[in-house]
């Protein structure tokens, strides 16, 4: 029985992350591809190196040809510039735009079966270029940012009540920029509403340091972005899909009348198993969180649109 194959777009520092995650869970073998000669293939050398003292057996590619990817069945797109200081996901969504065009090509030639992660920002739009370049179907392309989001909100919560990350569930909808929705009203302690812990004007705090999270890694590292936590967030989302666990995460999905949404890609909660994206799971949000909701939904629509002006351009 032969391996699983994962195609990662962009061999930067999320796609080499993703590699050696990819192997130490033992996924598949990797297929790391970039434009750039010699760095993908240096980093597949150094990681196939480390095969023996981890004990995997994955086959480990770097490569510029996309001829490389063929039949891969999991490609993750993380693929264009990355924010840097003072710049919102917005401001990449020119550039990035071009570069998801062209991959989408070699993504459509050569691996059309695949499931599709997008971890490129601006997501929301991001994601959603990639469903109309491929023509892929909706459950085969999602986007990567719920997980994420929701893992810095439970990290944040957890340190604030010194407990394990693992006592808390907590999660964030909506788009992936700096009006996301932290859902207050399902985070958890251990099962307890997290407003019996933290009162509410110190959980507005958290929630605003979860929406400026990425912002606030670009501001340290000061020539690149966050690349440790989103490159787990999307293996997550592999994993999910080549082991059929049908797990419930919050991702980017193309939602056609779910919550109100026609035509978008939107954070929500849903199923992913073998069949991709396979379902779209509706939860209940407070009034407060619904006006979130409506806030990020519409930020989401102007993105969108300013990307079609910039492909008409």
């Amino acid at each position: 029985m032969s391996r699983n194959k994962i195609a990662l777009i962009g061999a930067g520092n999320i796609g080499g992350t993703m590699a050696h995650l990819c192997a130490l869970k033992h996924l598949g073998d990797v297929v790391l591809y970039d434009v750039i000669d010699g760095l993908p293939q240096g980093k597949a050398l150094d990681l196939q190196q480390s095969a023996p003292i981890e004990n995997f057996d994955a086959e480990i590619v770097g490569t510029t040809k996309y001829d490389d990817i063929a039949g891969a069945d999991v490609c993750i797109i993380t693929a264009g510039i990355a924010r840097k200081p003072g710049m919102s996901r917005d401001d990449l969504l020119g550039t990035n735009a071009k570069i998801l065009t062209q991959v989408c090509d070699g993504i459509k030639k050569f691996a059309p079966k695949s499931f599709v992660i997008v971890i490129t920002n601006p997501l929301d739009a991001m994601v959603g270029l990639v469903k109309q370049k491929t023509g892929f179907p909706k459950n085969q392309v999602v986007g990567q940012s719920g997980i994420l989001d929701s893992s810095r909100y439970r990290t944040f919560i957890a340190q604030e009540l010194k407990v394990s990350v693992a006592s808390v569930s907590a999660m964030v909808m909506g788009g992936h920029g700096d009006d996301m929705v932290p859902v207050r009203s399902g985070c958890l302690v251990s099962g307890v509403p997290v407003e019996k812990f933290i009162p509410a004007q110190r959980l507005d705090e958290i929630e605003a340091r979860v929406r400026n999270a990425g912002g606030e890694i670009v501001a340290l590292l000061k020539t690149g972005s966050a690349f440790y936590s989103p490159a787990s967030a999307a293996v997550r989302m592999a994993e999910a899909y080549l082991k059929d666990k049908k797990e419930i995460l919050p991702c980017a999905a193309y939602l056609e009348g779910e919550y109100g949404v026609n035509g978008y890609y939107f954070g929500v909660p849903v199923m992913i198993g073998a069949g991709g994206v396979e379902k779209v799971i509706e939860v209940e949000l407070s009034q407060r969180e619904k006006q979130l909701f409506d806030v990020s939904l519409s930020h989401v629509k102007e993105l969108v649109a300013a990307m079609e002006r910039v492909q008409k351009a």
